[in-house]
């Protein structure tokens, strides 16, 4: 995190001038652009202003305009949001994609439902973790968490915590928050991860908690008072738990207000950025939104991490107006829905390219995929606990889709060690494969 300008100060007069007197048509088409991405002053600066109007003035009216539409979400820590008509329309479009009541599972396959499950699972927890600073490549960590393998250092347990974090997530997701279940999420999170192991599961007891800049060490954000977290806390479950809450705010950014609070507050020494993930995707499917299981949403954070990290900056230096982590969480959630879509695409599309093989005769659809494989790349190596957890089966069933395409003279057997077998391609499959392909 850096240090960000901080945008000039606007006199009361100047805003209620504005808000009496309109501006010109072409002002107000640049601010409504302005606020469909819900822009910070370090753009809003540069933009070229029409005739008449400066950067400051300018910089005036997109604040009049959001603050038309401001209603306080904490009120304790004054913590506001504008309300833009670009976050009502994605929401609405969330709601129709993959909302519970007005989403259709149709866009998973049935047959591949659990498999595409896990896949995303495991691409939530890989993410969030390396966004913490887990050091290991994602392949390794999707091996280690598919073979169950002990984690062989701190990267590799705070993978396997938020995994674990998140199937705890799931399977409970109807349960009322509680401050012990925080804890608890906290501790399952940070397990084996932390300086102090005391620290897991417990509320902060001091202010020696600071966000610095990485480089600089220069302090971005200094949490309020540990004395204030029990309360805090208190309020965050009353927040999560409420089902008809005076001041109707959509689900999906009341979720996001519960991810920010948490960063916000920092209630815990280290691993707040972590819980306060697995806190939001809880939310989003305790209020039914099924297809948030199968979005990679940590994915695209961690792609954007410096864009997250200055939507937390952005609202601290603008009166806490959580308006630029809303708009730019929404912006990660359609993203997200996006990279779904298109992976389906993809696999359904590979499906296709492996049907072809089935013209083999006497094969299943896993076998045609596993020959693809050999075809795509000729030199590659697969295991019997390879296939297993690449289609979710059993050993068995792996073991018998792999013998029976070495009884084919399709695929060769040779031995790693005195119990290890492999498999590779034979020098027939590329001639039984050749009238297929032509």
């Amino acid at each position: 995190m850096s240090i960000i300008e901080t945008p000039p100060k606007i006199e009361l007069q100047e805003m209620l001038d504005s808000l009496v007197t309109p501006p010109h048509e072409e002002v107000v088409s640049l601010v409504d652009k302005i606020n469909e991405e819900y822009e910070y002053w370090d753009t809003v600066k540069y933009k070229k202003c029409p005739k008449g109007c400066s950067s400051k003035k300018l910089w005036t009216y997109v604040k009049a305009s959001r603050t038309k539409n401001m209603i306080r979400v904490w009120p304790q820590y004054n913590i506001l949001l504008g309300i833009t008509n670009q976050m009502q329309r994605m929401c609405h479009e969330f709601d129709m994609n993959f909302g519970g009541f007005w989403g259709t599972s149709s866009i998973i396959p049935g047959d591949k439902k659990e498999r595409y499950l896990v896949s995303s699972l495991m691409e939530e927890a890989i993410f969030s973790s390396q966004m913490e600073g887990a050091a290991t490549t994602r392949q390794v960590a999707k091996d280690m968490l598919r073979k169950k393998m002990t984690p062989k250092d701190k990267s590799q347990q705070m993978i396997v915590n938020n995994y674990q974090t998140i199937q705890f997530v799931v399977q409970n997701q109807d349960t009322p928050l509680t401050v012990e279940l925080l804890q608890h999420i906290h501790r399952l999170m940070t397990e084996k991860t932390l300086d102090n192991p005391e620290d897991a599961g417990r509320l902060r007891t001091n202010d020696d908690v600071v966000v610095e800049n990485g480089i600089t060490h220069e302090i971005v954000h200094r949490p309020p008072s540990y004395m204030e977290i029990p309360s805090f806390v208190k309020d965050l479950c009353k927040f999560f738990n409420e089902e008809k809450p005076k001041v109707f705010i959509h689900p999906i950014i009341r979720g996001i207000i519960i991810h920010f609070m948490i960063a916000y507050m920092h209630p815990f020494v280290d691993g707040n950025g972590r819980t306060a993930r697995a806190l939001f995707y809880w939310y989003m499917l305790k209020q039914k939104y099924w297809l948030t299981e199968y979005l990679s949403i940590s994915r695209v954070i961690a792609k954007s991490k410096k864009s997250y990290e200055k939507s937390f900056q952005y609202t601290e230096a603008d009166n806490n107006d959580i308006g630029y982590f809303v708009a730019y969480n929404l912006r990660v959630l359609d993203l997200s829905f996006k990279q779904l879509q298109g992976y389906l695409k993809r696999k359904q599309e590979e499906k296709k390219a492996a049907n072809t093989f089935l013209q083999l005769g006497d094969i299943n659809d896993r076998q045609a995929q596993i020959i693809k494989m050999f075809v795509d790349n000729p030199k590659e190596v697969i295991t019997v606990k390879d296939i297993q957890s690449k289609f979710f089966i059993s050993a068995t069933t792996a073991k018998g889709d792999i013998m029976g395409l070495v009884e084919r003279g399709l695929i060769n057997e040779f031995a790693f060690n005195k119990v290890k077998k492999g498999y590779v391609r034979s020098g027939e499959l590329e001639e039984a494969v050749k009238p297929i392909l032509k």
